[in-house]
């Protein structure tokens, strides 16, 4: 069924499809939630509990507004945004394009964010069922890059209380600039501040909320970009974001590329991510099939994401793939 819903979907601007996509997991969450949860696999990282290693990678549920539905679909964990403090409308459209021979997308969003208090408002209350939350945060595109530490330390202060965890998203193609912070020579001097932040959070909240850093797969000097993470006293990386490189392909937009094409380019640096840090990863990007989930785990992966398998293969990825975890 989801091969015709695909088709008509495919019809639409890939960006209005997804709104439609979003619309239709909401109103069927009370049917959802009597579904039996899975608990597979189930993990304990960050000092977190996972009911099982599959995840739903943010961008896909950027202001919150559907994460309890999806999390009804079987991921142990669901992480929404990016979100920026301020309300921002992210770049011109068409900014999403699918390229459907690779099974790939393309996007441009650049973080379009109903902003921290309206996302915050969406996560606040109600129950979780057993699902982690983590909230993706990043800064405004107007924000002058030396005050951007200050946008993260506000999203800290909004979030900390909310999300289980929260992911430091230093590596989108699509803000001009924002890669200049995860070099080796600064990605110290912004974490440190975070970090610090979190801790005086942690005492107020007497819980410590893990800081991930989310890194991008075109990163130069890949292993010292991990070894700065991994001083600068986080709790964990994901590995990664879209990547600019193009592939096999001869020709697309400009933007993000995720999807099958990435596939390789992410399972590389998750392996060498794992090989020189002892910090929990969560691999993202190029999961397409149960198989590519199971891969990222050989691999070394604490935790796997979602997101462009989710447009090609539909909802029902997620339990085919926690199905062949469970051997069944």
């Amino acid at each position: 069924m989801y091969r015709v819903l695909r088709a008509l979907g495919f019809r639409l601007d890939a960006e209005q499809a997804h709104r439609l996509a979003l619309r239709a997991v909401r109103m069927a969450r009370p049917f959802s939630f009597r579904q039996r949860p899975f608990e597979v696999a189930a993990v304990d990282a960050f000092g977190l509990h996972f009911r099982n290693p599959l995840g739903l990678a943010a961008g896909y549920d950027k202001d919150g507004t559907a994460w309890r539905a999806l999390a009804a679909l079987g991921f142990g964990h669901v992480e929404v945004g990016t979100v920026t403090p301020r309300p921002q409308p992210g770049n011109p459209r068409p900014r999403v394009h699918r390229l459907p021979a690779q099974r790939a997308l393309v996007n441009r969003m650049g973080f379009p964010s109903a902003g921290a208090d309206a996302v915050a408002r969406s996560l606040d209350g109600g129950a979780r069922r057993g699902v982690v939350l983590g909230v993706s945060i990043g800064p405004n595109a107007d924000t002058l890059p030396e005050r951007r530490v200050d946008d993260y330390l506000t999203l800290v202060d909004r979030f900390a209380a909310l999300a289980d965890y929260l992911a430091v998203n230093v590596s989108s193609p699509n803000t001009p600039g924002l890669r200049d912070l995860e070099a080796v020579a600064t990605i110290g001097g912004l974490l440190h501040p975070v970090v610090v932040r979190r801790d005086e959070w942690a005492d107020r909240l007497r819980r410590r909320v893990p800081i991930l850093v989310k890194l991008s797969p075109d990163a130069t000097d890949f292993e010292s970009v991990v070894a700065a993470v991994e001083s600068a006293g986080v709790d964990g990386i994901i590995i990664g974001n879209t990547t600019t490189a193009r592939p096999g392909i001869e020709d697309s937009p400009p933007g993000g590329l995720s999807g099958g094409p990435l596939g390789l380019i992410a399972l590389d640096r998750l392996r060498r991510a794992v090989a020189v840090s002892g910090l929990p990863v969560i691999a993202s990007g190029g999961v397409l099939t149960p198989q590519d989930v199971a891969a990222r785990l050989v691999a070394g992966a604490t935790l796997v994401q979602l997101y462009t398998g989710l447009v090609y293969s539909g909802p029902g990825l997620v339990r085919q793939s926690l199905r062949r975890l469970a051997g069944e």
